[in-house]
């Protein structure tokens, strides 16, 4: 099967976690695991990952530079922090999976300029901030906050993502035999000129979920895969008596009373790839990846006449393909 993971953020950083790299490195170390299981086990595997932490202390250290006339924009920080993580993954990756090429692509996204979003600023990004912190930053350097909890955060425009402009790159990947590592943090946002089709950077974030959906949708993808940090989604989340939902419709799952700022999101991606191609989506545990392709944990999303999730144990494993690295042209281009 040709399957899409997208890492929650809790892939890489906790709420109330210092971002030190030695942090990140260990949560990646156990994001792998569940990941190289996928791909022992015969699968052909993208993933996505989340940025909202990275992308935030970037803007902050980018802000604060004496040596900058101007801050970076945030389509260019994007695109560190798919190199940053990329890199992290990418080893961990090579080194549970000896002899199979793991490639990591920076990937742009593109969105309509007249997106309502941009109007409206509402993705978090960066730490919490006091709200002193939060109305001298609105002051001195523009930014919008606005409450998470107990504390303010940065928000800013999350575009719909229209297209993956290097799709057909990780179809050629794919092909082959790379593991591949794509559209991190939703991809680098960009607008594409309808007379040239030049394309430009945007001062945006766009949401990781439903970038991942667009990729597995246009990858033709048999599965979507949204890992983070709870075993299901919930219904009565909240309250005292939670109860996890083993399957869903997209209908029955936007109708649920879900967190805007983390579970909704997911929802949203999985109802939609749902919907577009009859495919499974499935929102579970980040270190069991397998099983949630397997229907042992996690929530499935399916519409009613689709073809739903595989039976435990109906899927044969069999040994991935295996390339000498002289021959193995990914890996030449890692080693390029």
């Amino acid at each position: 099967m040709r399957i899409v993971a997208a890492l929650g953020g809790n892939a890489l950083l906790q709420r109330g976690e210092h971002p030190d790299a030695a942090v990140q490195q260990h949560h990646v170390h156990d994001a792998a695991r569940s990941l190289a299981e996928l791909v022992t086990a015969g699968h052909e595997v993208v993933i996505t990952h989340g940025n909202g932490p990275q992308i935030g202390l970037l803007a902050q250290e980018s802000e604060a530079d004496p040596a900058l006339t101007v801050p970076y924009p945030l389509d260019v920080l994007g695109a560190q922090t798919q190199g940053m993580i990329g890199t992290l993954l990418a080893r961990e990756l090579m080194g549970r999976l000896p002899g199979r090429a793991v490639t990591v692509l920076v990937t742009h996204t593109e969105v309509d300029p007249h997106d309502p979003a941009f109007q409206r600023p509402a993705k978090f990004i960066g730490g919490q901030l006091t709200d002193r912190q939060a109305r001298t930053a609105e002051i001195e350097r523009g930014w919008t906050t606005a409450r998470d909890g107990a504390r303010m955060r940065r928000v800013v425009p999350s575009p719909q993502p229209k297209a993956i402009v290097e799709v057909a790159a990780v179809r050629a990947l794919l092909a082959t035999g790379a593991v591949v590592v794509a559209a991190g943090g939703g991809g680098v946002p960009v607008t594409r000129d309808p007379v040239t089709a030049r394309v430009r950077g945007v001062e945006a974030v766009v949401d990781k979920d439903l970038t991942a959906a667009l990729l597995a949708d246009q990858l033709d993808a048999d599965a979507l895969l949204l890992l983070t940090d709870v075993t299901h989604v919930f219904t009565r989340y909240g309250t005292a008596d939670p109860r996890p939902l083993v399957t869903a419709t997209p209908e029955h799952l936007r109708e649920l009373d879900l967190p805007e700022g983390s579970m909704r999101p997911k929802a949203e991606a999985a109802a939609g790839f749902a919907e577009r191609t009859g495919r499974i989506a499935a929102i579970g545990p980040l270190d069991n990846a397998l099983g949630m392709l397997l229907g042992t944990t996690g929530t499935t999303v399916r519409t009613a006449s689709g073809e739903g999730r595989p039976a435990p144990g109906t899927l044969t494993p069999h040994p991935p393909a295996q390339y000498p690295p002289a021959q193995h042209p990914a890996e030449a281009h890692l080693r390029a």
